[in-house]
């Protein structure tokens, strides 16, 4: 007889911070996208292209963080990845080429515009996976 499975972790903490962060992330970035690219998406089609697809990335990092499952945590570990090598190259580029982008996006200027939570949402969350990680689960 095999011995029962540990309950899963439950979201504590600095967990639920990020989550709630990344959830406010995720509906802001997909609704500024879905209205700019419904109403003005010749503009600026990189800026609000690019919009789109970090509200996915942040809608996949909410999921990944709020759910358990080593499927989820891998989610979690890629979607913080792309947004962090996302927000430095949409950064740099909206930097050395500003005329590419007429309109920002959530990643323009390091996340400038959203006081550069952007650019410090995916290292605190790649720290917490990291710690979390590390210990066991716990029952």
């Amino acid at each position: 007889m095999s011995a029962p499975a540990a309950p899963p972790r439950r979201v504590t903490g600095l967990g639920r911070v990020l989550v709630a962060l990344y959830a406010v992330f995720a509906v802001a970035a997909v609704s500024r996208a879905s209205v700019q690219i419904a109403t003005r998406f010749a503009e600026a089609p990189l800026a609000y292209s690019l919009s789109a697809f970090a509200g996915a990335v942040y809608v996949l990092a909410t999921l990944g963080l709020a759910r358990t499952g080593a499927g989820w945590r891998r989610a979690a570990w890629a979607a913080c990845t792309v947004e962090l090598l996302g927000v430095l190259a949409v950064g740099t580029l909206s930097l050395v080429d500003a005329a590419a982008f007429p309109d920002s996006t959530v990643w323009s200027g390091y996340g400038r515009g959203y006081l550069f939570i952007p650019l410090v949402l995916p290292v605190l969350g790649l720290v917490y996976l990291r710690s979390e990680s590390r210990h066991p689960a716990r029952p």
